[in-house]
C-alpha cells in the first residue's frame, strides 16, 4: 500500500518572494510537486496557462464552484483563485507530497478539511524591501503597488496560524529553511512507520 504524500500549505504577501523559493524547492526536493489553481485574474507577462495557473473566467468558475470543485477558494484583489479537490486527494493518494500557494484565507480553510497539513509563512525582512521588490517587478503602476502594500499588512498579520515561520532576507537561506521543513516533516515517525512498514517488520521479527 502506497504511504499518501503531506499536505503543505505557503503563504505570504506578494512580493515576498514565495513562487521563486518553491520553484527552487521543487528543483531540489524529489516526491513533491506544487497544485496549479484556477484563477479568473488576467495572465501576466511570460505565464503560461496550466503552468503558472489554470486561467479561467468568473462564470466558469462559479460554475466549478456550484459543483463543489474546489477544496478551497478566495477572492483576493478583486480576483477570484481555487484549488482543485480531485487534484489534490489523487496525487497524495499516490505518494506525492503536495505544495498549496495560497493566501491565508485558503490555508485556513484546508487547515479545517485536513488538520495535519503543515503550513508555512513567509515573510519579507522589511516594508521598504517588500515595496522595493513590487516595483521591480515593472508589473504595476504606483497606485497598485500601494494598495498591495496595504493588503500585505493585512495578510502578514495572520503569520501566527501557521507551523512555521521564514523571512525571506537572504534566498539561500530561506530556501534552506523551506527544505528543512520538508525534510523534518517525511522523518516524523508517523510518516517514517508508515512509509518503513515492511522493514521495521523485519527488523522486529
Amino acid at each position: 500500500m502506497s504511504t499518501r504524500g503531506s499536505l503543505y500549505t505557503i503563504s505570504a504577501p506578494s512580493g515576498a518572494g514565495k513562487t521563486s523559493l518553491v520553484n527552487a524547492l521543487l528543483k531540489q526536493c524529489s516526491g513533491l510537486t506544487v497544485s496549479v489553481s484556477h484563477t479568473t485574474r488576467p495572465m501576466r507577462p511570460g505565464e503560461q496557462d496550466g503552468v503558472n495557473y489554470h486561467f479561467v473566467n468568473e462564470s466558469t468558475f462559479m460554475a466549478m464552484l456550484e459543483e463543489s470543485a474546489f477544496l478551497e477558494h478566495a477572492r483576493v484583489f478583486n480576483n477570484y483563485y481555487g484549488t482543485s479537490r480531485n487534484w489534490v486527494e489523487k496525487t497524495l493518494n499516490n505518494g506525492q507530497d503536495v505544495i498549496l500557494e495560497i493566501d491565508w484565507q485558503g490555508a485556513e480553510q484546508i487547515r479545517r478539511l485536513i488538520p495535519d497539513c503543515v503550513g508555512v509563512f513567509i515573510l519579507p525582512p522589511s516594508l521598504v524591501v517588500l515595496e522595493q521588490r513590487l516595483t521591480g517587478r515593472g508589473q504595476d503602476d504606483a497606485e497598485v503597488i500601494q494598495h498591495r502594500l496595504a493588503e500585505a499588512q493585512q495578510e502578514m498579520s495572520h503569520y501566527g496560524e501557521a507551523d512555521y515561520l521564514i523571512i525571506n532576507d537572504h534566498f539561500e537561506t530561506a530556501l534552506e529553511e523551506l527544505q528543512a521543513i520538508i525534510i523534518c516533516n517525511r522523518l516524523r515517525l508517523d510518516n517514517q512507520t508508515r512509509r518503513n512498514a515492511n522493514l521495521l517488520k523485519d527488523l522486529l521479527s
